[in-house]
């Protein structure tokens, strides 16, 4: 019987939960912000992991480069936490990526809901 899923795939999975429990916890950087850790996505040599995190503001002048950056200038603190807590021999270069994907299911139900005013549920 074949595996489900591949090893690449469980240490994604795995990174997203441990990465998602450090940023809110321990990391305690103000320029972050209040992040969230929407996908990961590890390549099949488990050498580099692309984190994308979603950046919630309060107000609509707040810079959400400002948390990337932030971010990957804390990715060496960031990578040493998660090697602890994970039982790995090597664990994946880190590197964050703004993930826009929110925004944009926002702005298309927007546009949908501009096109067809009588469906709105």
């Amino acid at each position: 019987m074949p595996r489900e899923f591949l090893r690449f795939q469980r240490v994604s999975r795995q990174l997203q939960r441990e990465l998602g429990e450090i940023l809110q916890r321990d990391l305690r950087d103000p320029e972050v912000g209040f992040v969230t850790v929407n996908d990961v996505e590890v390549t099949k040599d488990l050498s580099v992991a692309k984190v994308y995190v979603g950046v919630l503001t309060t107000t609509a002048n707040e810079d959400k480069s400002a948390s990337i950056n932030a971010l990957n200038r804390a990715s060496n603190y960031i990578h040493g936490v998660v090697s602890k807590r994970m039982r790995m021999r090597m664990v994946p270069e880190l590197r964050f990526f703004l993930d826009e994907s929110t925004e944009q299911g926002l702005k298309m139900d927007a546009l949908l809901k501009a096109t067809n005013p009588d469906n709105e549920k």
